[in-house]
């Protein structure tokens, strides 16, 4: 593993930071906790590539508030493509037209 930043889905809503920092926190230091409020996941980042690893390792499949953990190391974020954007009304200088 190279990142120490995980992923950590199928998570309940009502999880929290501090939650997820006790949890994480027995396979070392946890330097950020990142919760998507109302997704179901979340991200954590770890002092250290090893620890991540070993936190995956002892969390991935494991029942969690009645839910079963599905850990797995961060993806770098994509930029977004641009679906052809910018300009589509011509000459409009950006602005919407009505028609």
């Amino acid at each position: 593993m190279e990142g120490k930043r995980l992923y950590v889905g199928n998570l309940t809503y009502s999880v929290n930071e501090a939650n997820l920092r006790d949890l994480f926190g027995a396979y070392g230091d946890v330097e950020t906790v990142k919760v998507i409020e109302q997704k179901g996941f979340a991200f954590v980042e770890m002092a250290t590539s090893e620890q991540a690893e070993a936190a995956m390792s002892g969390l991935n499949e494991t029942e969690y508030e009645g839910r079963t953990l599905r850990i797995d190391e961060a993806r770098p974020m994509q930029p977004r493509s641009d679906y052809g954007g910018g300009n589509r009304g011509g000459s409009s200088g950006g602005f919407n037209r009505r028609y």
